[in-house]
């Protein structure tokens, strides 16, 4: 029961739990983005790049109130608008990446965009992890 409390309760500053974490709510986010990406463009009818920045946009409000509240300590930044709108540069910095993986994978090399973002995704994972890690703790991996 200790450790369950410690996995799942308990603010951390270790590596693996935070970054098990932080693969939960980003599970949790991308289910919202990819699902919400296909909706749009398939259902809706826009064009896939743009679907990606507007499901971009809502799962990456899911991901802040996730990670603000439960992986990362945020005790460490006092001024919670400093604090969004780093989650905010960290992130649009992930959605331009994203943005140039969709479109290298699919307009130029002719692979599914859902199949693109899901390899876009697991790339950008990384620098998301490792930016905001930085940004919350000043630690690097």
């Amino acid at each position: 029961m200790k450790l369950i409390n410690k996995i799942l309760k308990e603010k951390t500053d270790n590596l693996l739990l935070q970054f098990f974490r932080y693969i939960f709510v980003g599970g949790t986010a991308f289910v919202i983005d990819f699902g919400l990406l296909y909706v749009f463009t398939t259902y809706l009818g826009i064009y896939y790049l743009i679907s990606a920045v507007l499901s971009f946009l809502i799962s990456v409000l899911v991901n802040y109130v996730m990670s603000t509240k439960w992986v990362f300590n945020q005790d460490k930044i006092n001024n919670k608008l400093v604090e969004f709108n780093l989650f905010i540069l960290i992130s649009t910095i992930g959605l331009v990446f994203t943005e140039i993986i969709l479109y290298l994978l699919t307009d130029m090399c002719g692979i599914y965009y859902m199949i693109s973002k899901i390899i876009a995704s697991i790339l950008v994972l990384f620098w998301n992890f490792s930016a905001r890690r930085v940004m919350y703790y000043g630690k690097k991996l």
